[in-house]
């Protein structure tokens, strides 16, 4: 079974940097979309942003600011995330669509993890 584990939130100033980590256990996986999603206190779960086979986009609030990356040897997906505002203040999750051998391709949820952004 494939499980996602989350790591990298925390609390920065504003103007701060984070990076997320979010690694996925097993072998011989083949990750095919990154999703990264977050939700503040009293709002919906929104799309941070997404890195398909075929493009990559982002919420419009955090474009030039973060970037998804990944490292294919340790089934490891990022999120850098830059000059953090008080407004990324969230629980940030990921998300990663993963094909393997003997379960296919499903969707997977890592467990969040709580960024704050404050002086």
């Amino acid at each position: 079974q494939v499980q996602l584990a989350e790591s990298g939130g925390g609390l920065v100033q504003p103007g701060g940097s984070l990076r997320l980590s979010c690694a996925a256990s097993g072998s011989a996986l083949i990750i095919n979309i990154i999703s990264w999603y977050r939700q503040a206190p009293g709002k919906q779960r929104e799309l941070v942003g997404r890195v398909t086979p075929y493009n990559t986009n982002y919420a419009d609030s955090v474009k030039g600011r973060f970037t998804i990356s990944r490292d294919n040897a340790k089934n490891t997906a990022y999120l850098q995330m830059n000059s953090l505002k008080v407004e990324d203040t969230a629980v940030y999750y990921c998300n990663l669509n993963i094909y393997e051998r003997t379960l296919g391709s499903k969707d997977y949820w890592g467990q969040g993890t709580q960024v704050t952004v404050s002086s």
